[in-house]
């Protein structure tokens, strides 16, 4: 997709789940932590979100990152080339972290995939209560760190991980690194 179709999505969609669960911008901008000017601006599509204000929005509608960037009605059978893939991070080294696809029922499921340039580092804030990431790496060495624990993943190997915990994704090595990630978010939160 590109930036102004995205745009226009979440857009519509922030603007949608707001209005189903009856919640003003003021509710909206608590349970999310983000302010009521970006979210004036985003549900007019008027901003281009950072990744960690579509995560922050998200985890306060209880639904995974897909349900922001796709249209509501989802057929059984939907393949998605590369035009219809969401770049929502580039390093300073050329790196991309790339949503492919996912969907938001009957829990939520976000495929990844992410290419850090040598010295490139991505940090992430935790996302719902739950959340749970799985990784495979393809070509390099990944380091990941929850908290204080850290991992060293070399190409061909996984890891599962705690997504609710603030967390970061490393490429010390020499060489690129490539991975394909799933974030699995619990199931729909009943609205408050």
């Amino acid at each position: 997709m590109d930036d102004k179709a995205v745009v226009e999505a979440v857009a519509a969609r922030v603007r949608a789940l707001r209005r189903d669960r009856g919640w003003s911008l003021d509710t909206l901008s608590a349970r999310a932590q983000v302010s009521k000017g970006v979210l004036v601006s985003l549900e007019n599509g008027r901003s281009n979100p950072n990744l960690a204000t579509l995560v922050r929005l998200c985890d306060a509608f209880g639904e995974p990152l897909t349900t922001l960037l796709s249209a509501p009605e989802q057929p059984l059978l939907q393949a998605v080339g590369p035009d219809g893939h969401s770049v929502l991070w580039t390093g300073e080294g050329g790196g991309a972290g790339t949503l492919l696809t996912g969907v938001s029922r009957p829990a939520g499921a976000e495929l990844w995939h992410w290419r850090l340039a040598p010295g490139e580092l991505h940090r992430s804030e935790a996302h719902m209560a739950g959340t749970v990431e799985l990784l495979h790496v393809l070509r390099g060495t990944l380091t990941v760190t929850v908290g204080d624990r850290e991992a060293v993943v070399p190409a061909g190997h996984a890891l599962r991980m705690a997504g609710d915990r603030p967390h970061a994704y490393a490429n010390r090595g020499t060489e690129p690194t490539e991975y394909t990630g799933v974030v699995l978010v619990p199931g729909p939160q009943t609205p408050a």
